[in-house]
């Protein structure tokens, strides 16, 4: 979408509701429908399918196209049923994907650790990235630790494990 804009410059507002309709009418990687269907309960008909009549244009009835239509609607909360559940299909596969590839960092209390040194504390390429060493006193949920300095000073908020790494003397 933002490739399409900048190409277009000061043609912006006439590109997106191009763009938006591809968008609409385009199946979803997440939810393998377009949303326009999710919406609606049937596929869109393209504005050059109107303009220059094409077979599916010319071969419509009215009628068919209601009982079409009621059968569509009848079957959407299955196609939106089927829609969710490749959704969550797609989160655990990223979930998993995530798990596989991290490696969780569990501190135990005395540990000694390093901690990451905020951004606004780099004064130039050649300050340390790591700030330390601190010893763990407690060992909170979901990986956060308090911790205080050798000399027994605490540090005033929690750290998550992601900030931190070993000591090694």
């Amino acid at each position: 979408m933002k490739g399409r804009l900048e190409k277009a410059k000061g043609n912006w507002s006439e590109e997106i509701l191009k763009i938006l309709w591809s968008y609409h009418t385009t199946p979803q990687s997440t939810t393998k429908e377009p949303p326009f269907s999710l919406v609606y309960g049937s596929d869109a008909m393209i504005p050059i399918e109107i303009q220059k009549s094409s077979p599916r244009f010319q071969s419509f009835v009215v009628e068919e196209s209601n009982k079409g239509r009621k059968v569509n609607l009848d079957l959407l909360d299955e196609v939106r049923d089927h829609a969710n559940i490749n959704l969550e299909a797609l989160k655990r596969r990223v979930e998993v994907r995530h798990k596989t590839k991290t490696k969780p960092r569990q501190f135990r209390i005395a540990d000694l650790v390093m901690r990451k040194t905020h951004p606004y504390q780099i004064e130039n390429k050649l300050s340390p990235k790591w700030t330390g060493p601190f010893c763990i006193v407690e060992a909170l949920e979901n990986g956060a630790y308090k911790m205080e300095t050798l000399e027994g000073g605490a540090i005033p908020r929690t750290w998550n494990a992601t900030n931190l790494k070993f000591y090694f003397s």
